[in-house]
């Protein structure tokens, strides 16, 4: 009976709870890293920065995002991840709050490039897969879906709000903002969520009631240790390289170059700002749905031909891109945005999926691994779409080669080998 009480509330399971404060936390990182976007105009107008120059911060803040996710889980193995998710929350604040106080390029690089990367890389997707992991045996590739959508929900929330501030109120209201949401998520995290279920007495959802599961015992090393462990594991069988490199190319097309060149990208054709973040917001909204139908479909479909099929479908409706911008919405460009908001990131539960079949416990280490591959082809774009235009004056290479690279992705992801454990 004290274990029911402690447990359930009216029939609900922990599990659930839990799952919707990593929402809200996955949710407000997506949108705290999506930001810069709205902020590359008004940045150029106030300083005069190149945007090359302003992009290069995206470029390091989408690196960080990255970078950081492996150590992130290792650390959330260790220490936690209420303790992990509450100081990335911390510096998420700091980097947005000082931004205010700038004046020279190096300043918003660091600000929102490394103390922003940091902090929103350590909430980034391999948190949804180490709580997937261990909340959820049951519904664990739907739960993954639904987490891996509060990333395009923050779009959808902040992108349209931070761009009517950063229009009406200027840029540095926006900043306050960001530093202002991340601290109330704070509070959130540390009283309600808790990194198993035998801290409150309960076993995952799904999983056999009368099962003693006994939480893995520190790693001798540390977190970094393990992290670089798993990953010389890893890094010597096939998968992982098809995995890292078709997730690479997964980001040059979305973080890297849509999300945050899309809106300056409208704006060249005449297209308000605010009409323009909107439209990013709508793939939000599409992405939700997109991305909860792959995680529903990823327990009942094999994963490699769900990333064959999103990634194919990705670079032919990037190549069309170029033709669609104008100073108004026509209904072309919504048919691109409803059918790529679909495709978003709906690449995720498989990947996670398949990271845990292959790599067993070490999936969601290895999948921070194959994120940070992601992140890195999202700041490798993100440098290289604001250098095309500078140097073109114009996108279209860059929507091009995305395009083509997309292709390339589908081929290597069918490629991945159908065995469950290919460990070294």
């Amino acid at each position: 009976m004290t274990t029911t009480l402690q447990t359930r509330t009216r029939g609900l399971h922990r599990a659930w709870i839990v799952a919707g404060v990593a929402f809200v936390a996955i949710l407000g990182a997506a949108g705290f890293r999506a930001t810069p976007g709205v902020l590359i105009t008004p940045l150029q107008e106030e300083f005069g920065w190149s945007r090359g120059t302003i992009s290069l911060a995206v470029s390091v803040n989408l690196m960080l995002y990255g970078l950081t996710a492996p150590f992130a889980a290792a650390l959330m193995n260790r220490f936690g991840m209420r303790r992990v998710v509450s100081g990335a929350l911390l510096l998420v604040a700091a980097g947005s709050g000082f931004t205010i106080l700038m004046n020279a390029p190096w300043q918003l690089i660091l600000c929102w490039g490394v103390l922003v990367g940091l902090g929103t890389g350590s909430m980034a997707l391999v948190f949804a897969a180490t709580l997937t992991e261990r909340w959820f045996v049951r519904h664990r590739g739907l739960v993954t879906g639904v987490l891996t959508a509060g990333g395009a929900t923050g779009q959808l929330v902040f992108l349209p709000l931070l761009a009517h501030l950063a229009v009406a109120q200027g840029w540095r209201s926006a900043a306050v903002t960001v530093t202002a949401a991340a601290l109330v998520v704070v509070p959130l995290v540390w009283f309600l969520l808790r990194d198993r279920p035998e801290e409150v007495g309960t076993t995952a959802l799904g999983a056999d009631p009368a099962a003693v599961t006994v939480p893995p015992p520190a790693r001798a090393g540390g977190a970094a240790a393990h992290a670089l462990t798993v990953l010389w594991s890893a890094a010597r069988t096939r998968p992982f390289w098809l995995l890292v490199g078709g997730f690479a190319i997964c980001g040059m097309s979305t973080n890297g170059l849509v999300g945050t060149h899309f809106i300056p990208a409208a704006h060249d054709h005449g297209m308000a700002e605010p009409t323009a973040a909107g439209l990013l917001a709508l793939v939000g909204i599409f992405d939700v749905v997109g991305t909860i139908a792959s995680g529903w479909l990823s327990d009942k479909v094999d994963s490699r031909i769900l990333l064959g099929a999103y990634y194919g479908l990705r670079g032919l409706s990037l190549m069309l891109l170029p033709s669609l911008f104008g100073a108004t919405t026509e209904p072309s460009m919504l048919v691109f945005i409803v059918f790529y908001g679909l495709d978003w990131v709906a690449t995720v539960p498989p990947t996670v999926a398949l990271c845990r079949q292959i790599y067993g416990a070490d999936g969601a280490v290895v999948f921070g691994w194959v994120f940070a591959s992601h992140q890195i082809g999202a700041a490798v774009a993100a440098v290289g779409a604001g250098l095309t235009r500078d140097h073109f004056g114009a996108y279209d290479l860059a929507w091009y080669a995305a395009g083509f690279l997309c292709l390339i992705a589908a081929l290597m992801s069918v490629a991945i080998a159908r065995k469950a454990s290919l460990k070294a």
